[in-house]
């Protein structure tokens, strides 16, 4: 865990409310794995006081990348950041996906800004071929952004197909049925609560980034918990996750 005073590279709006920034970072950036998260303080005052939680969404050499949406203050402090300008950065944090299992073909899952930690991810990946499935509410949310082998659902229709990410999910799997594959995914809750019960009907294992609000980011203040087995204690998500086995977890 790692604090640094980090400069912004770039800043820039991709999709509808949604913005990437980019920093230089020499610490942070060396010892990142895919699914880690940062907690960033976005304003040098009081309001807002806490921190905010950002899924690393990019490593390349010593630059670092966060995809975010633009929902509250903190966020929209965020936005009006420019080049040059000096940013409180504290990370890397949690546990990561693990791309190390035996598998040939990674589905990746993302629901709107849930989409953040796979650039990081994709490249990450080793001798393993991807999907990228991403829903979206509409087209002015869709994006490439670090994406590649796209395939796209919208609420409305009017990107990919008329549905959701499990209707695309029921038509990736058809196309590898003779491939072992794994599945990585973030999103909503409703999302992910969906994916649950497609993946234990179907005997599929998949990993899921989940999201919350985070004050520290390091297991202190035990608010972002999580209920697991009935038989055992919440866990917290930012020092246990945000990475889990789909499975172990109860929404």
């Amino acid at each position: 865990m790692i604090i640094e005073n980090l400069v912004v590279k770039s800043n820039r709006k991709i999709a509808e409310n949604t913005f990437v920034i980019k920093f230089q970072s020499e610490k942070i950036s060396a010892v990142a794995k895919p699914g880690q998260f940062c907690n960033v303080k976005v304003f040098e005052g009081t309001s807002p006081l806490l921190r905010r939680p950002f899924s690393i969404s990019d490593v390349e050499q010593n630059e670092i990348s966060f995809m975010y949406k633009v929902v509250g203050s903190g966020t929209e402090i965020l936005s009006k950041k420019q080049e040059g300008d000096i940013v409180d950065v504290l990370g890397p944090l949690g546990r990561g996906f693990n791309l190390d299992d035996d598998f040939e073909h990674a589905i990746i899952i993302g629901g709107g800004i849930g989409i953040a930690p796979f650039p990081f991810v994709i490249k990450s990946l080793q001798n393993k071929t991807h999907t990228v499935l991403f829903g979206v509410r509409n087209i002015n949310e869709s994006h490439n952004y670090g994406l590649t082998n796209i395939e796209y659902s919208s609420d409305d229709g009017t990107i990919g197909l008329h549905g959701n990410v499990i209707d695309l999910l029921k038509i990736e799997l058809q196309k590898n049925n003779d491939r072992s594959v794994k599945l990585f995914a973030c999103g909503p809750t409703p999302m992910i609560k969906a994916l649950q019960a497609f993946t234990k009907e179907n005997n599929l294992f998949c990993e899921v980034s989940l999201e919350s609000a985070m004050a520290c980011g390091i297991g202190i203040c035990q608010a972002c918990v999580v209920e697991v087995d009935k038989n055992k204690p919440y866990k917290l998500i930012c020092k246990h996750g945000p990475v889990f086995n789909i499975n172990e977890i109860i929404l």
